[in-house]
């Protein structure tokens, strides 16, 4: 059994070969929806949230890793997963080699001792009933480290000093609603540490504290990982405090990593245009500084369907044939056209569009009463005429009068994967020649069967 007195320099002595501390490979964390109590009668399928659809990637000894991204890119679940806070749905998670995903709550217990959490809030991190004392020094009766309450007061004491909470006697007796937001979330800290872990996942750590205190809580963390040997996954939607903090950044868009490399290859030459376009959002001071704030179109996207090929090709202004375009696509073009204050420019002869809501490769749009698929046709080629920069266009393979309506074909999707670019990988066909070379021949195919047509 470790004494208390060495559980916080655990982590030095680990072992110092080339396997990663972390490694995650096709990670996917799903969570079914409940439906109708008809429906899970009949056990009819609801879908689910793809929270984390697919994540991969390496964590060394010694190395923080940001895990970047909006509200629902799934980054949250990911660090819960690893922890095993959530089930993954399939997968691997490799500690030190060793598959973790699949053991039960027994056998992954030891493991909480080497991968530690600290949460968003450090508000709700801590029972408000408990004294610091006895909230920072439970984790040692839970795994058996520590048996007398000397020991515990001692090792409290220990991680106390090591957080800034000093005088430490002044705080050992101190309850929650005693601190500072700042010092709830050192304290989060410290119990976080005392069990001498190998991994901090921290999860957006200091979002909610002032701004006069982030730096020093950002700066807390970066001596205690020199300090205890720490490595960090630091998750979070700032991008200067991961540019601050981070020796590499993972960009992550719906359940997915866009892009991941060396943080300053990241802010310097972004890649991925979702990359570009958190970067373009970041405010800057200098007044006289003028950068471009074109941020991108729409909303995110339904996790629970999300779109085909590329998850960001719907918002993406480079998006071309092969990146997924789609029913859904085409029917948000056609109902935000319907809703622009130019009536010459509305479409007309356009019937019900609900049938388009359904992710397919092909649609039918349906005539207006009173009107036929020509008219149809007549608008669809107005439109396009008239928005020759929409990237959806690239997207259709062919549109076509049918007794029902017009019929409109897409290009085959071709789902984006991290591939090499110099020092960094990025999932996005604009870097993939077979991609590449896949759309120029369907915009070769597209222009023989207009010119047939």
């Amino acid at each position: 059994m470790s004494s208390p007195d060495t559980t916080l320099e655990r982590g030095a002595a680990a072992s110092r070969d080339d396997t990663p501390l972390l490694e995650v490979r096709d990670l996917k964390t799903h969570f079914p929806l409940r439906g109708t109590f008809l429906q899970r009668v009949l056990g009819r399928e609801t879908g689910s949230v793809k929270a984390v659809d697919g994540v991969s990637f390496e964590l060394r000894r010694g190395e923080v890793l940001g895990l970047v991204g909006e509200s629902g890119s799934g980054k949250t679940t990911l660090g819960r997963t690893i922890l095993r806070l959530a089930d993954p749905t399939s997968g691997s998670i490799l500690v030190d080699g060793g598959d973790v995903a699949g053991l039960s709550e027994h056998d992954f217990r030891p493991y909480r001792r080497r991968i530690q959490m600290v949460f968003q809030d450090p508000h709700a991190s801590l029972n408000p009933a408990m004294d610091l004392l006895t909230a920072i020094g439970h984790p040692l009766k839970i795994h058996g480290l520590a048996t007398t309450q000397d020991a515990i007061r001692e090792a409290v004491a220990s991680a106390l000093e090591r957080v800034g909470l000093t005088p430490v006697e002044l705080f050992l007796r101190k309850y929650p609603s005693d601190l500072s937001g700042g010092q709830k979330q050192r304290a989060v800290i410290a119990r976080a540490i005392i069990l001498g872990p190998d991994l901090l996942i921290a999860d957006e750590p200091v979002s909610m504290l002032d701004m006069s205190v982030r730096a020093k809580i950002l700066e807390l963390m970066l001596e205690l990982k020199d300090e205890l040997d720490l490595t960090y996954l630091y998750i979070t939607h700032d991008l200067a405090t991961a540019k601050f903090l981070c020796d590499r950044v993972a960009i992550m868009y719906l359940g997915r990593i866009v892009e991941v490399g060396p943080t300053a290859e990241i802010f310097a030459n972004p890649r991925h245009p979702y990359t570009v376009a958190l970067l373009r959002a970041v405010p800057d001071p200098d007044p006289e500084r003028h950068v471009p704030r074109d941020v991108p179109r729409g909303e995110v996207p339904d996790a629970v369907s999300p779109p085909l090929g590329c998850s960001f090709h719907p918002r993406c202004p480079r998006a071309f044939e092969v990146c997924g375009w789609e029913s859904r696509d085409l029917k948000e073009l056609l109902e935000t056209r319907a809703a622009g204050l130019d009536t010459d420019a509305r479409p007309s002869g356009i019937g019900d569009l609900s049938r388009l809501g359904e992710p397919s490769r092909s649609a039918i749009i349906p005539p207006e009463r009173g009107h036929d698929p020509s008219e149809v046709v007549e608008t669809l080629s107005r439109i396009r005429s008239a928005t020759p920069e929409e990237p959806l266009w690239t997207g259709v393979r062919r549109m076509r009068a049918l007794a029902e309506g017009v019929g409109v074909e897409f290009h085959e999707p071709i789902d984006p994967t991290l591939l090499p670019e110099g020092p960094v990988a990025v999932a996005c066909h604009l870097y993939d020649a077979r991609a590449l070379e896949t759309a120029r021949r369907a915009a070769a195919e597209s222009d023989e069967i207009s010119e047939r047509r």
